[in-house]
């Protein structure tokens, strides 16, 4: 099973957007350190705990201080932006740090109506021509508009000797047969919906369409897991997201994922328990042992060599150590990382 991390940046209280970002960045690396194989950051827009709107900056940051990991956006939001600047960003990206660029695709909104105005005018036209820009935006990156096209002149310079591998991310059937059509990766987000999702994978291998010969079906799973030394510890851990999530969708003005201390106090009401209990259901929650178990179980279960994992925590040390201990436990990753953590 190959690994990998999606981050969503967020800023835990008391703490700094700046103090998250260089959080991420030292995520990173530690991906790099103990075997993850790629490294994806979210985008989101004036969204209260998430710090990171624009994953370009980010991934030029990242890329110049790991040195084999692969970087990319998870996802980029492509109906706020033009697809032909999409592919200049991540080319030059690829120039820089050579068969280590991804990019991810996606279509939502990443926040709220007045920021997806501020950002793109008119959000609900541009989902309409989603998959057109999907298709053009792959011309662009691989270079090939028909002759006859009116952009076929033009370039998406600087065109890397190994162009970004496109990604699109979805829930649905939708978006699983739109890569499945265009040939492309598909990342399933297991974290938000776990509804239907063997089904919407499996109708993406078989409606995949290879634009080469050598290009076939690929998918993975994004997962979202807490996992610490001990089962008790993981469940504590896990508790501050839960109340972050929760006083997020009541629209509470918040200032980061709160403390452990402070999820312990709350006194969540019943409805917020079996809002927390439907949470935990799309989760895995547990010492090493029993994440790695649950892991093996989703691989089986949705035909894949690969999850991305997800996790947030208050206290960032606690995240580092989540996907450490995961590291060891699934990828038997054995070199002397804590020697070098330490250094």
């Amino acid at each position: 099973m190959k690994l990998s991390i999606l981050d969503q940046a967020p800023i835990t209280s008391g703490k700094t957007a700046k103090d998250a970002l260089e959080a991420s960045i030292r995520l990173a690396q530690i991906g790099e350190q103990y075997g993850y194989t790629r490294y994806w950051v979210a985008e989101h827009h004036d969204l209260t705990g998430l710090a990171c709107s624009a994953p370009e900056v980010m991934l030029g940051t990242i890329g110049a201080r790991t040195e084999s990991i692969r970087i990319g956006s998870g996802a980029v939001l492509l109906p706020h932006y033009k697809p032909y600047k999409v592919a200049e960003i991540h080319h030059m990206l690829a120039t820089l740090f050579p068969n280590r660029i991804d990019i991810g695709i996606g279509r939502s909104p990443g926040g709220s109506a007045e920021a997806s105005l501020a950002l793109s005018d008119n959000f609900l036209a541009q989902i309409k021509k989603y998959p057109e820009s999907v298709k053009e935006l792959l011309h662009f990156l691989h270079n090939d508009f028909p002759s006859d096209h009116m952009y076929s002149k033009i370039t998406a310079s600087p065109y890397p000797s190994s162009p970004p591998e496109p990604w699109i991310l979805g829930t649905s059937k939708k978006s699983a047969i739109l890569a499945a059509e265009n040939g492309t990766a598909y990342a399933y987000a297991h974290f938000m919906s776990d509804h239907g999702g063997i089904d919407i994978l499996k109708g993406y291998r078989e409606q995949f369409r290879a634009k080469a010969k050598w290009q076939k079906s690929n998918a993975i799973i994004a997962v979202s897991v807490i996992c610490a030394e001990t089962t008790e510890r993981a469940e504590q851990v896990a508790l501050s997201g839960f109340l972050w999530r929760i006083q997020s969708a009541k629209g509470e003005k918040i200032y980061g994922i709160p403390t452990i201390e402070e999820a312990e106090r709350y006194l969540f009401t019943n409805q917020e328990k079996e809002i927390i209990k439907e949470m935990k259901s799309k989760m895995i929650i547990g010492n090493p042992c029993e994440v790695k178990e649950q892991l093996l179980d989703l691989q089986a279960l949705y035909k894949v060599n690969e999850i991305m994992i997800l996790t947030i925590t208050h206290d960032y040390e606690d995240r580092n150590q989540s996907y450490r201990l995961i590291a060891k436990e699934v990828l038997n990753h054995n070199r002397n990382e804590e020697i070098r953590d330490e250094m």
